[in-house]
C-alpha cells in the first residue's frame, strides 16, 4: 500500500509561536487513524497542512505530499479528500438550504451561485447521499436552523459528493448527543467498510470507532506517541499528556476517558 499522506519536518508558526514543531506524519492507503491530544496541541493545524489550507515554513528538509503530489489545485484535491470540520460548519451556518450546501460540494463553494451549473446527475447523487447519512428530511431547511448533529450529517453528505478515497474529520462529532454520536459512528464504520481511508481528529475517545486501529497523540505542537490503539490508549500515557489523572475504560471496541 502506498502513502496517501506524507509530511516530513513541517513547522507552522503564528505570531512567531510554533503551532506545529518539526512534525513528520504519514498515512497509508486504507489505514484508519485517530489523532488525539489536548486543546492547542496542533491537531487542527496538522489537518490544515494535510488539506493544504496552511503551508509549513520553508525548510529544505520539509516535504508535504498528498497522493504522491506536492502541488494541488484545491478543487481537484477535494475530489480525493472529503473534509468535515467545525470551521467548515461555521462557514456553512447560513440561510443556504441543506440541499444547496451538499450540492455546492461539487464546486468547492459555500452554497450555489448563478454561475454554478447543477446537473440532474449531481442532484440525484446529493439526494442519495443525504438518504445514506439520514438527513433527507432536512434538504429544504436552512443550515442555520439545524442542530449540530443535523448539520454534521449534511456536511458528511457534502464531503462525499466526489466519492473521495480519504475522509478527513476534524472534531466532526463535537457537541453531538448520544443518538447523534451513535449515528455518526455508524456512518464512519460504513466509510471504513467501503475502503475509504479515515483520518479522525478528536479529543473524545468515544468517537474512535473499532475500525480505527492506529492512534497518534499530539502535545505542544509535536507528535509524542504513535502506535496501536491497544498500546496508546492507556491511563499512564494519557495522564502524562493531559497533565492530570486520566482514567480509561473500553467496552466492545469503544473507549472512554474521564478525569
Amino acid at each position: 500500500m502506498g502513502k496517501i499522506v506524507e509530511i516530513e519536518h513541517a513547522t507552522v508558526r503564528r505570531l512567531n509561536v510554533p503551532i506545529l514543531n518539526d512534525v513528520s506524519f504519514s498515512v497509508l492507503e486504507g489505514e484508519h487513524v485517530a489523532i488525539i491530544g489536548p486543546n492547542g496541541a496542533g491537531k487542527s493545524t496538522l489537518v490544515q497542512v494535510i488539506s493544504e489550507e496552511t503551508h509549513p515554513l520553508y525548510n529544505p528538509l520539509t516535504k508535504c505530499l498528498l497522493f504522491g503530489k506536492d502541488h494541488w489545485n484545491v478543487q481537484e484535491l477535494r475530489k480525493h479528500l472529503g473534509i468535515v470540520s467545525q470551521s467548515l460548519q461555521y462557514l456553512c451556518n447560513s440561510t443556504n438550504s441543506a440541499f444547496d450546501i451538499v450540492l455546492s460540494g461539487f464546486f468547492s463553494s459555500i452554497g450555489l451561485d448563478f454561475h454554478h451549473q447543477v446537473t440532474q446527475e449531481q442532484k440525484k447523487k446529493a439526494l442519495a447521499l443525504m438518504k445514506e447519512t439520514g438527513c433527507s428530511a432536512l434538504q429544504d431547511k436552512q443550515m442555520n436552523r439545524l442542530s449540530s448533529g443535523e448539520a454534521r450529517r449534511v456536511l458528511l453528505s457534502r464531503a462525499c459528493v466526489h466519492d473521495p478515497s480519504v475522509m478527513l474529520l476534524d472534531e466532526a462529532a463535537t457537541a453531538l448527543d448520544f443518538q447523534a454520536l451513535r449515528q455518526y459512528r455508524l456512518i464512519m464504520e460504513q466509510f471504513a467498510s467501503q475502503g475509504k481511508t479515515l483520518i479522525l481528529v478528536t479529543h473524545e475517545l468515544s468517537e474512535i470507532i473499532p475500525s480505527i486501529t492506529r492512534i497518534v497523540v499530539m502535545n505542544q505542537g509535536r507528535i509524542v506517541a504513535d502506535g496501536k490503539k491497544s498500546e496508546i490508549l492507556n491511563e499512564k500515557l494519557l495522564s502524562e499528556v493531559y497533565g492530570l489523572r486520566v482514567y480509561v475504560d473500553h467496552h466492545e471496541g469503544l473507549y472512554n476517558a474521564w478525569c
